[in-house]
């Protein structure tokens, strides 16, 4: 990276790896020329390892006010931040930094917020279990909002991980038959494998279901699709990502 003169821009972004595709850098975009924040700019910063991160805050340390975290470096930032927020800790996932007057860098996880706000208004009384595809970040935001609402979960992968995690081959009927919803945190149906889907048993889906699948591009995944044909309500994930955000700006901005 080439040194930076100080620079006049108030400066935003989002650190990942190979995060052409983002929805950050768009929304952010939007939002500044929207608000006439003409002195505002929200950048990638696609980093191929963590490693490289000392190198980004020194060439923006000037201008730099906060950014938000994907993955692969949901967990990995730990190690360079001044403070933690108590939710962020809990669920051991950063996706937001905010960087202070006085160069601290603190981590928070603005997906708990964007998640329970999101799902809260389409919860009904059978929807008591969740199931919840996957074990990464965004995993373990959506295990801490159940948890917090009083709501029971059990993580499934193709690779159980933790105790208490399941197998995407110990998914049966009767198990369906008490957990209505199922989260999709996996990467799974996401652009441009659209017709990829978890590997459930969607026979076993019914009209009393919940199926949210974080992925948002495209609208309606595969996962979706399955859901509506059992006449399940269904929600991708582009609200979260919105409210999520927003909570960003707020602490950013607060």
């Amino acid at each position: 990276m080439t040194q930076r003169k100080k620079s006049s821009k108030t400066t935003y972004g989002l650190l990942g790896k190979n995060i052409s595709y983002s929805f950050s850098k768009k929304y952010f975009t939007d939002k500044f020329q929207n608000q006439g924040l003409i002195n505002h700019e929200y950048l990638n910063f696609d980093l191929d390892t963590i490693q490289d991160f000392s190198k980004l805050i020194q060439e923006f340390r000037f201008s730099l006010k906060g950014f938000n975290v994907t993955i692969p470096y949901k967990q990995e930032i730990f190690k360079y931040l001044d403070e933690i927020d108590d939710t962020a800790k809990e669920v051991k996932a950063v996706n937001t930094v905010k960087y202070t007057n006085k160069g601290k860098l603190i981590g928070y996880n603005s997906d708990v917020t964007g998640f329970e706000q999101s799902i809260i208004p389409l919860l009904k009384s059978h929807h008591s279990k969740a199931l919840i595809l996957g074990t990464g970040g965004a995993s373990k935001a959506v295990s801490y909002v159940f948890k917090k609402l009083g709501i029971d979960c059990i993580k499934v992968s193709r690779q159980a991980l933790e105790k208490g995690d399941i197998l995407y081959g110990d998914l049966s009927k009767s198990l369906l038959s008490h957990y209505k919803i199922i989260v999709n945190c996996s990467p799974v149906g996401t652009f441009p494998d659209i017709r990829q889907k978890p590997a459930i048993p969607y026979q076993f889906v019914t009209d009393n279901h919940l199926l949210y699948d974080l992925i948002y591009n495209p609208n309606e995944t595969s996962f979706i699709k399955e859901g509506m044909k059992k006449g399940a309500l269904t929600k991708n994930g582009y609200e979260m990502l919105v409210l999520q955000a927003d909570e960003s700006w707020r602490i950013w901005n607060e």
